[in-house]
């Protein structure tokens, strides 16, 4: 209806017919404007509609296909409290990856985080591939002391049960043997392998290779792990050092017998090799024969801050490596892998009490860790990596008080660190070997061990003094320079009872959040590590200890 304010702009003095016209003009405009509104609202209605009817359906196609994808998830995967007796799940196969950060502890991490940050400029919050997969915690006790030495450490985990310090893969009381997640996945079928940066008859990788009742019983130990054992061989793959503990003294090893343990090895099939060139004639894993036994450093492999590229392989090569030719090797078979992999030193740099060489060792372990994220990931088999310590070593404190009179600052210095070149092992080494007058020891102590070594400009007399009447065994001195201008503290030269972190991954969420995490979030006993393994693996570690028992063997040199 229109409004005499719509003829208001009729202009004055036209004549009769004219004002008709004019008031029919506006009529038919306002009706074309009235029918041009009604559609504009129709079509904001319809398309509202429209809008609203694709987001429902939309979320419904997928809701349904995530229900359906749930469901077929939760018809492979059991509830953990019955996780070995479902069959669809024993079924399944699987690989298993367990590292090990040997002596790595909290503050390891914070002190490790904070030196990248600084080396490569990088922001707060770009964190370590460790930080990102951060589950849970375990106390570290062992059977008969608040604090663990590596070999009961290692039990726990390949055993799932608490030993004295000392013992390898044996009970406390009976010192009878108790069978081992490598053993058992061995012989459920799987392939397994160990890779390490000490030596292979140390404490950790014995714990899940051999039986000793004292783990310095290393010749036994070796001879353990190639097979001599009422279970025979159970590992096919060993990469680390310790070839000292496989040849006699006549040999350049360093056996208390004449065995010739690689010999013996190559006699019985073993594939072996003893330096890089053998190593990259593994074609990063394609081209791997097992069983394979890589020894490649009469005892530890050098730190990673030492390490010549020309010589030795690092932890993230041999890790790759492995990886590659387990999975190859179990490629048609019903079962997968069980790994060790161990960055070991970590737990060296602890006990010398040097920073500079642990946070390299720690980032070497974290570039491992990625490898093997990386192989999961792409890998079509389920595949998990569970990582975790065996212990603190060393007591670590990232902030350290110089002077017990004043007021402590707050702060400590990563580029003290990053000016190191080279570990306190390294350079007291050198310095051992050195012969020459008073005056050319001090030369090079100032030239070669604090300035070049320690990356220290303004070398005090008191530094060199220091170093010079510990010239036959200096790293506990170097390391003391280090952490003190770097204003990192320590409390011991061993280990401590800090609770360490467990770490974990898996590509498939379902089984990261419902197998992995259900049974290992929170703070837990180092034995529930091992129990959970036995559990995803569908292994009886209790039957594999029966069998053990039923051929005695050597489990102590003297008996």
């Amino acid at each position: 209806m229109l409004e005499k304010s719509d003829y208001s702009a009729i202009p004055q003095g036209l004549n009769e017919t004219e004002i008709v016209r004019s008031k029919a003009s506006i009529k038919a405009h306002k009706r074309q404007q009235y029918l041009l509104y009604i559609v504009g609202i129709w079509a904001v209605v319809t398309t509202i509609f429209a809008t609203y009817s694709l987001s429902v359906n939309s979320h419904s196609i997928k809701e349904t296909l995530n229900s359906c994808s749930l469901k077929d998830q939760q018809e492979n995967y059991a509830d953990l409290n019955s996780l070995s007796k479902r069959s669809a799940f024993r079924q399944r196969k699987r690989n298993l990856i367990f590292m090990v950060s040997d002596g790595m502890g909290p503050a390891s991490l914070s002190m490790t985080r904070s030196f990248r940050q600084f080396t490569e400029d990088l922001p707060i919050d770009d964190i370590l591939t460790l930080d990102k997969n951060l589950v849970g915690s375990h106390r570290t006790r062992s059977a008969d002391s608040l604090i663990t030495d590596s070999a009961a450490g290692a039990t726990a985990f390949a055993c799932g049960i608490k030993t004295y310090n000392n013992g390898v893969s044996i009970h406390p009381d009976t010192k009878v043997p108790c069978g081992n997640i490598l053993e058992a996945a061995k012989l459920a079928g799987y392939t397994t392998g160990m890779v390490v940066t000490t030596e292979i008859t140390d404490a950790t990788p014995a714990a899940f290779s051999s039986h000793v009742e004292k783990r310095f019983d290393k010749d036994i130990i070796a001879q353990q792990q190639l097979g001599e054992n009422p279970l025979g061989r159970v590992v096919d793959l060993m990469i680390g050092g310790g070839r000292c503990n496989f040849l006699p003294k006549g040999k350049g090893g360093c056996r208390k017998d004449d065995l010739d343990l690689v010999e013996k090895a190559k006699t019985d099939g073993w594939t072996y090799f003893d330096d890089l060139t053998g190593f990259k004639s593994l074609q990063s894993g394609q081209n791997v024969t097992l069983p394979l036994l890589g020894l490649l450093a009469p005892t530890d492999i050098p730190y990673e801050i030492d390490r010549n590229s020309s010589v030795y392989p690092s932890l993230e090569d041999t890790t790759k490596t492995a990886l590659r030719a387990l999975a190859l090797a179990s490629e048609d078979n019903d079962q997968g892998f069980f790994v060790l992999i161990e960055g070991s030193r970590i737990d060296h740099a602890g006990h010398s009490n040097d920073p500079a060489a642990q946070v390299r060792e720690v980032l070497a372990y974290d570039r491992a860790f990625q490898a093997a994220i990386d192989f999961a990931n792409e890998s079509d088999t389920e595949t998990i990596i569970i990582s975790t310590s065996d212990h603190e070593t060393g007591g670590l404190t990232v902030g350290k008080q110089l002077d017990p009179d004043t007021y402590p600052e707050y702060l400590w210095l990563p580029e003290v660190l990053a000016n190191t070149t080279h570990s306190g092992e390294y350079l007291a080494e050198a310095l051992k070997s050195f012969n020459g007058t008073a005056e050319a020891l001090n030369t090079f102590v100032t030239k070669n061990v604090l300035l070049e070594g320690l990356g220290i400009k303004n070398i005090t007399q008191t530094q060199v003094d220091n170093i010079t009447k510990n010239k036959e065994d200096a790293i506990e001195a170097i390391a003391q320079i280090v952490g003190t201008n770097a204003q990192i503290g320590w409390t011991t030269h061993g280990h401590t009872a800090v609770d360490v972190n467990v770490y974990a991954y898996a590509k498939n969420r379902y089984v990261l959040d419902n197998i992995i995490k259900s049974r290992l979030v929170g703070n837990h006993e180092n034995t529930d590590i091992g129990l959970f393994m036995a559990d995803y693996l569908d292994v009886d570690l209790k039957e594999v200890s029966k069998e053990l028992t039923k051929t005695p063997f050597k489990t102590s040199s003297s008996a």
